[in-house]
């Protein structure tokens, strides 16, 4: 009887070591599959080295010829970045310290979303500077981090970047500007399972995704979604069907935070500081 116990201990034993041998290869694959390994990098155009007090930075928005508006996520404040003089040219305090993830403009108005669902409207904000905030519908288990104006249609959207391992799609979601309360009935889904990505690694990569922050196209009214865990563009078309998912090299985009367009097109990501120092990249996707 010992013996056999004996035997059976041992089998099981190897069992288990080739089980998680496996695994092993396999998770060592999903990663070389993945983000580790980028064969088709995407073009810098330009590079801004960020000053310390943009090292978290989180949120940008395209605000004027020349500057963006950006947001880090430990100070209430709006900084105003001059691309041209490589500065920060204004600070403008809106709220006590806070985990402060997206940013984005309407006319003289700034929003800001803190990651537990809490949104900041800055009512002229250069000037006057009229604040309320109030609470979107989402929580902190949701990890809000992407917001972005609607120019067309008037309103903002939303993404969580927190999903639950059940679900079965992404979304993106409306936030009217009357009421500031995100509608639950999504205005995208973006299914996990989706028909439009031909390839295994494709489908690898959407599963993977964790919303960092969005960005519409002025010209095509494109949907471009950040990923900055696992560093990766979504592109949506305008009508909400999925593109592509272009892998960003990792060594170029240690943390990629935010992103914008300027009027004309030209697509900016930054990231957060790491190894590297905090950055505003001006990215070329055309090659």
């Amino acid at each position: 009887m010992n013996h056999t116990k004996d035997t059976l201990i041992i089998v099981l034993g190897s069992l288990i070591v080739i089980a998680l041998a496996i695994w092993g290869f396999s998770f060592q694959d999903d990663l070389a599959d993945g983000i580790n390994s980028v064969a088709n990098p995407v073009e810098i155009e330009k590079k801004w080295e960020l000053p310390h007090e943009l090292n978290e930075i989180s949120g940008m928005d395209w605000l004027e010829p020349g500057k963006v508006i950006c947001v880090q996520d430990e100070a209430g404040i709006l900084f105003i970045y001059d691309l041209n003089e490589n500065r920060i040219s204004e600070e403008i305090e809106f709220a006590k310290s806070g985990d402060y993830e997206g940013i984005t403009i309407n006319k003289n108005d700034a929003y800001v979303l803190r990651s537990d669902g809490q949104l900041f409207e800055i009512k002229d904000f250069r000037s006057n500077k009229k604040i309320n905030d109030t609470n979107i519908g989402f929580s902190a288990k949701d990890n809000m981090e992407s917001l972005v104006f609607d120019h067309k249609n008037n309103y903002l959207l939303t993404m969580p970047k927190n999903v639950k391992s059940s679900a079965e799609f992404m979304a993106i979601y409306q936030i009217p500007l009357d009421s500031k309360k995100a509608d639950k009935t999504p205005e995208i889904k973006i299914p996990f399972e989706n028909k439009d990505l031909k390839t295994t690694k494709s489908q690898k990569l959407l599963k993977r995704f964790s919303p960092s922050d969005i960005a519409i196209h002025p010209k095509t009214g494109d949907y471009y979604i950040l990923d900055g865990k696992n560093p990766k563009l979504l592109i949506l078309d305008a009508s909400g069907n999925l593109q592509k998912i272009r892998e960003l090299d990792r060594n170029q985009f240690e943390q990629p935070e935010g992103i914008t367009f300027s009027p004309d097109g030209t697509l900016f990501i930054s990231n957060e500081a790491g190894k590297n120092k905090a950055n505003i990249l001006q990215v070329n996707l055309d090659n």
